[in-house]
């Protein structure tokens, strides 16, 4: 897609600029990323980028569904997946692969907006929340059909479970942008996974400390 630049004679893709928007707000979080960085990345001016987008809010959420159709495209390809462990399985890997990358940001472009998030940028806190929840909910409907299926026993706590592997990725992404390897977090997959129900992980008969 390509618009107008106000601020300029030329015209820009908007596809481009919102690619290297997404770049920027990954590597320096909401906050972090100024709007001089911003401009200078996407080639853009200022009263360009507020009549294609709104304001930063507007090029922040466009960045994050860039993002989720993008570098975190794999989970719902991996919801597809015959059985629920795979699938799991197949986003954990996926989550160690984007947040391991040789090349660009590492880490989660979620957890770098949400974590230097102020009480001013509630809405951005709001949009990242909303959208982690649409992720745990997409990845809880896939446990409950794998239920549903007998693939899991119907003791299972399909709620713990999700929270459970939601927590192994968030996790995932935070060390993945310290600098742990993508071998080190492979081998945590590998260890995350010892836990999948038929081996030892709670049932919802089990109590609950």
């Amino acid at each position: 897609m390509r618009t107008k630049d106000p601020g300029r004679p030329r015209e820009f893709d908007l596809d481009q600029a919102v690619e290297k928007a997404m770049r920027v707000f990954w590597a320096r979080g909401y906050e972090g990323a100024s709007m001089n960085e911003l401009t200078e990345a996407m080639g853009i001016s200022k009263p360009s980028l507020y009549a294609a987008f709104g304001d930063k809010r507007g090029l922040f959420a466009a960045a994050l569904e860039r993002y989720n159709k993008g570098p975190r495209g794999f989970g719902p390809k991996a919801m597809e997946l015959p059985t629920a462990k795979a699938a799991v399985t197949a986003l954990l890997n996926g989550v160690v692969d984007v947040s391991t990358r040789s090349q660009g940001p590492r880490g989660c472009l979620q957890t770098h907006g949400a974590l230097v998030c102020s009480s001013e940028s509630e809405e951005i806190k709001e949009l990242i929340a909303n959208n982690r929840k649409a992720g745990e909910a997409r990845l809880r409907a896939r446990l409950l059909k794998a239920q549903e299926a007998g693939e899991l026993s119907p003791k299972t706590d399909i709620v713990r479970l999700t929270k459970y592997i939601a927590t192994v990725a968030n996790g995932i992404t935070v060390q993945g942008a310290s600098g742990a390897s993508r071998k080190e977090l492979k081998a945590a997959v590998e260890l995350a996974m010892q836990v999948w129900p038929g081996q030892s992980f709670p049932h919802s008969n089990q109590k609950k400390s």
